[in-house]
């Protein structure tokens, strides 16, 4: 078993998102400590990481791929756009404005 990534502490969805994407890549994962953000001051912070393992070590060079291209796609404040219709600021990761409904070009 090998450690892929570990999240941010507040990055728990992700963490589960991209958990179920492997799986249904066929990657066999799971999560650790994905259930511990509750108690960060209680114990130390860098232990409450949700951290993604690959159970089968030889998947692990596929499953890095993913997740590799995963995070280089992930939108960011660097996509933000400005709405056509209304001139309303939107972040980089909605598609349509969430002030007029209008969809990105």
């Amino acid at each position: 078993m090998k450690k892929l990534h570990v999240f941010n502490f507040w990055d728990r969805l992700q963490a589960g998102m991209l958990k179920d994407i492997l799986a249904k890549e066929g990657i066999e994962c799971m999560l650790r400590n994905d259930q511990l953000s509750s108690a960060v001051g209680e114990i130390p912070f860098v232990e409450c990481c949700p951290e993604l393992w690959i159970v089968d070590d030889e998947a692990y060079p596929r499953a890095r791929l993913f997740l590799d291209a995963w995070l280089k796609n992930e939108p960011s404040a660097q996509n933000a756009w400005i709405c056509a219709s209304c001139g309303e600021h939107c972040d980089g990761q909605f598609g349509a404005c969430w002030a007029c409904g209008a969809l990105h070009d």
